[in-house]
């Protein structure tokens, strides 16, 4: 449903709309991406919180493109989701940009489950110890996961630091 620049429609329906239209181009350029490396499948979108999840559905591919999709230790679907973002925000730079999480067979689940314990982790030494404890060969997209999980904790911080590709996350008390 399309919602002509009207005085009398509300301003956050004209977003939603524009926010659906974008999890839409997310899941075209996907499956678009996709054939084109001769791997095709579909994908299902679903709006999260903070971005939208795009699960390509694993159900017609073999366990060696899944693997290749995947790569070692997600560096492939890692690239596919930074090619995503980069691409799909290209023409709203001056927008706050939309984030997508590419997902396949659990992969990014996993890794969330990971990530979450090495936060924990590196809280846990940070507040033991006084001194400051950095996490390395995290992506940006893991960065900013571990920013966000111990955001909560009112006696932690966290910053990043140094240039790609040694760019670390740094947990450290208050």
């Amino acid at each position: 449903m399309h919602f002509p620049l009207n005085p009398s429609v509300p301003r956050k329906r004209l977003d939603v709309n524009m926010k659906d239209g974008q999890m839409q181009r997310g899941q075209q350029w996907l499956e678009e991406l996709l054939k084109l490396s001769a791997i095709p499948s579909t994908v299902i979108s679903e709006k999260q919180e903070d971005c939208y999840w795009m699960t390509i559905d694993e159900s017609n591919l073999t366990p060696e493109q899944i693997a290749i999709l995947v790569g070692p230790d997600g560096h492939v679907l890692d690239a596919v989701q930074y090619l995503c973002n980069t691409v799909l925000n290209i023409a709203h730079e001056q927008e706050e940009p939309t984030h997508y999480t590419v997902e396949l067979n659990g992969y990014r689940i996993r890794r969330q489950q990971e990530l979450r314990s090495m936060a924990e982790y590196a809280a846990e030494q940070a507040r033991m110890t006084g001194v400051e404890f950095e996490l390395k060969s995290l992506s940006s997209a893991e960065r900013r996961q571990v920013h966000s999980f111990l955001s909560e904790c009112e006696d932690i911080e966290t910053y990043s630091q140094g240039q790609e590709p040694d760019r670390r996350l740094v947990v450290r008390r208050r």
